[in-house]
């Protein structure tokens, strides 16, 4: 497939590498929702998109909530007369340690809630099963052949990252899936991949202390964090590679978790 004969979603796209997707993919020609919660973002990145060859929509999504993602599938497929790409990709952080105990007392004296491990289960995990269930649905039933692609995009992290017992488990668990669904998609043309990324320069990393990202970038063999331009050269593989299927690509500098 073509990217500019792409009709993408790209969920978590009114920020970070998820607008850095729809503008990419806008510029390249094809038609892209962003999905996401943030209104005034979807706003702001549907203006940016105006002088680009494609087409921005944007639509309001919690990828958590079913009936949220129905009606946003249905609608991206309304917007765009068919569906052919999703990208999987917002996501969401409760850091903290599994147990953490008192210096003094050697006592437990907090730990993650369950209510932290819940919601970036329910964001990051569920959110790729309901969005990638529901556009399999509309492509199968509507006969948007003969090709479609579905990308997650985890993380590092996957390998396990200390104080990420949450966020390590729901990327570990996409990766799996994305094996999965490529068995059990392929029949009807649906071909899935998904992107690890290591230390990319986003507001998240903008945030940080100089000191501490110099820290991070120590233990990149690169020695660089890397860019969200460089994340979306491994969506326009995918896509446009069609024997491509049920596997990870690696884009961290070389960086062993």
């Amino acid at each position: 497939m073509q990217i500019s004969d792409a009709k993408a979603i790209v969920t978590g796209g009114a920020s970070g590498m998820g607008r850095a997707f729809v503008l990419g993919l806008a510029r390249d020609g094809a038609t892209v929702v962003a999905a996401d919660m943030n209104a005034e973002g979807l706003e702001s990145v549907v203006a940016e998109a105006k002088e680009l060859r494609g087409t921005v929509y944007g639509r309001t999504c919690d990828v958590s909530d079913e009936a949220d993602v129905i009606a946003m599938i249905d609608g991206s497929r309304e917007d765009m007369g068919g569906l052919n790409v999703i990208i999987n990709n917002a996501g969401i952080f409760r850091d903290g340690l599994l147990v953490k105990t008192d210096r003094e007392t050697g006592k437990v004296k907090g730990s993650m809630s369950l209510a932290n491990w819940q919601k970036v289960i329910d964001v990051d995990l569920t959110g790729p099963f309901l969005c990638t269930r529901e556009f399999a649905r509309s492509f199968i039933d509507n006969d948007d052949g003969p090709e479609a692609v579905v990308i997650g995009i985890s993380s590092i992290s996957r390998h396990g990252n200390m104080g990420q017992t949450n966020y390590s488990a729901a990327k570990a668990g996409l990766i799996a899936d994305t094996k999965l669904w490529s068995l059990e998609l392929a029949r009807y043309g649906i071909r899935t991949g998904a992107i690890a990324p290591g230390f990319i320069q986003t507001p998240i990393l903008d945030g940080m202390k100089p000191e501490m990202l110099a820290h991070l970038v120590k233990g990149v063999p690169l020695r660089r964090t890397g860019s969200v331009e460089e994340i979306y050269s491994g969506v326009k593989f995918i896509v446009e590679c069609g024997y491509f299927t049920g596997r990870c690509i690696d884009i961290d500098g070389g960086l062993v978790l």
